[in-house]
């Protein structure tokens, strides 16, 4: 019970009562490496006991607690939670622009946090959420409409399970190096360079986490976070650009699959979009037991500064029937103060 694997990784839990197979300390995990007998385990670092209050410091190591890859905070943003499983003392709202007929949702503070993750885990993940899904807006006269930061996430407080490690670059990522330093006299011994602190502020505005949508059906919760990604001008009009990141996670035992998606977008210039596919980034994916969670992004644009989404998730039991998700509705919104989108990576 106290040992578990993720992507072919096994990890020590703290406690885990199986130390001695593994000749290890209760608190320290592993993780795989090949050699040509097979795979052993060695030891990558100790676990630390989970913040309960307050926020992890630049430099974090952590595992993943649902994908279970190894990552290091870079720094944290300060989210609005609007959980509609939460109840909530408020009147029922009368049915709104968006066709939803459901109760007015109160946001909380939410603490979510920007990380790189360790390239050696990507290829154990990527069937179960997407490691370039943080997107953006390329230049005007780029072929490429967008471009990604492979291996740039966003984590919640909950999924964070902290270690330490004596490794002086304990995460392969091609920015760690050129985002962070060892400093032996700090808790943790990772701090900032210069390079992140500019980077950060440059992209601010493109890489910032402000709302978060959650609501469960049936057990299968889902998480909506929108971000703004600037404006363009195609064809005398001006185009809005959002990415939104979605998790699916599924809270019961019983196994199910993802078969189609049903999405509405309103438009403040009036239009209503209707979009209905198959699965989701050309997958279906299963959500069991052991593997109850994928993640993925995926984008939108109007011609319009604003407007909102909402719609279903159809899955499927192993008995052949079906039942919706619903999709929390969220709104699109520009920032205010527009600013021209990166053109590249900032620093």
């Amino acid at each position: 019970r106290g040992r578990y694997e993720v992507g072919g990784h096994a990890w020590l839990k703290p406690g885990a009562g199986a130390v001695s197979a593994l000749a290890h300390p209760p608190n320290y995990f592993s993780a795989p490496r090949n050699r040509p007998e097979g795979k052993v385990l060695e030891t990558v670092g100790v676990f630390e006991a989970p913040k309960q209050h307050g926020k992890y410091e630049t430099g974090q190591l952590f595992l993943h607690s649902v994908f279970g890859y190894r990552g290091i905070v870079l720094f944290p943003w300060q989210a609005r939670l609007y959980d509609r499983d939460v109840a909530s003392p408020v009147t029922e709202k009368s049915e709104n622009a968006a066709g939803h007929g459901s109760k007015e949702v109160k946001g909380k503070t939410h603490t979510y946090y920007q990380v790189l993750i360790d390239a050696r885990d990507c290829p154990h993940i990527s069937q179960r959420s997407q490691t370039e899904a943080v997107t953006f807006l390329a230049n005007h006269d780029d072929s490429r409409a967008l471009y990604a930061i492979p291996g740039l996430d966003y984590v919640s407080h909950e999924d964070i399970l902290p270690y330490s490690s004596t490794d002086q670059v304990p995460i392969q990522h091609e920015l760690f190096e050129r985002f962070l330093t060892y400093d032996q006299t700090k808790v943790p011994p990772f701090v900032a360079r210069d390079t992140l602190c500019a980077w950060q502020e440059k992209n601010h505005p493109w890489l910032e986490l402000s709302d978060v949508h959650r609501e469960t059906t049936e057990n299968i919760r889902v998480t909506v976070i929108p971000f703004y990604m600037g404006m363009r001008e195609a064809q005398n009009s001006h185009v809005y650009w959002w990415r939104y990141c979605i998790r699916l996670e599924n809270l019961d035992s019983e196994v199910v699959q993802l078969r189609e998606r049903h999405w509405r977008i309103f438009s403040l210039s009036g239009t209503l979009e209707t979009v209905r596919g198959r699965g989701v980034v050309g997958r279906e994916p299963v959500l069991s037991k052991e593997q109850p969670a994928f993640q993925y992004s995926s984008h939108v644009s109007l011609q319009a500064s604003s407007g909102h989404m909402w719609g279903t998730f159809r899955f499927e039991r192993p008995d052949g029937s079906h039942f919706d998700v619903r999709i929390p509705p969220f709104s699109l919104e520009s920032n205010k103060d527009e600013k021209t989108p990166p053109s590249g990576l900032h620093w």
